[in-house]
């Protein structure tokens, strides 16, 4: 049965390190999955990397269905997924489940050609454009130890500092349990 996971927040080590590929698809995996989908579930998010539920491998969820005009789109699963290109730009507000309460503006591509395994590690190549592609690219940063504040501009990380430092410091409250950084 899936449980929810405490989700990792800023400052915890295993937000900024590369993720390491995964190379078996057995019975772990796959709680590791379902945890996601039910910790994403009931933190209201639309997309979750495993490092935000404190494992190192290369697998993030997206669904997002469960906003309206997106109720058609499949919930994906991702292993291994790489970006191999993308096209255009288009600027939209961003949160992010690891960084409560903070929002701000990311340019990101509008559309991206991308490379991921299934669960028979099968490799699969799709083109995404849209939300869908903005909330796989914040995932797969996610991957590669690359938060969305990085995007900010230095202004802007400057407005914020006093709050991301309330974050690292665990001085937050949200509806899901966080796993907070333990050195503060």
């Amino acid at each position: 049965m899936a449980k929810q996971l405490p989700i990792t927040t800023l400052g915890m080590d295993i937000l900024r390190k590369k993720t390491v590929p995964v190379t078996k698809a057995d019975s772990k995996l796959i709680h590791l999955v379902e945890n996601m989908f039910y910790t994403m579930d009931h933190a209201s998010g639309v997309g979750i990397a495993a490092p935000q539920v404190n494992s190192n491998l290369s697998v993030t969820v997206v669904d997002i269905s469960t906003i309206e005009e997106h109720k058609k789109e499949k919930p994906l699963v991702l292993i291994n997924p790489e970006i191999l290109e993308s096209d255009g730009k288009i600027e939209l507000e961003e949160g992010c489940l690891s960084i409560p309460d903070i929002r701000g503006m990311v340019t990101r591509p509008e559309k991206i050609f991308l490379k991921y395994m299934d669960f028979g590690l099968k490799e699969i190549k799709i083109e995404l454009s849209g939300f869908l592609s903005r909330v796989v690219q914040h995932e797969v940063d996610h991957l590669n130890g690359k938060l969305f504040i990085d995007y900010f501009s230095d202004e802007k990380k400057k407005e914020i500092r006093k709050e991301l430092n309330r974050i690292r410091k665990g001085k937050i409250t949200t509806d899901y349990p966080l796993l907070i950084h333990s050195d503060n």
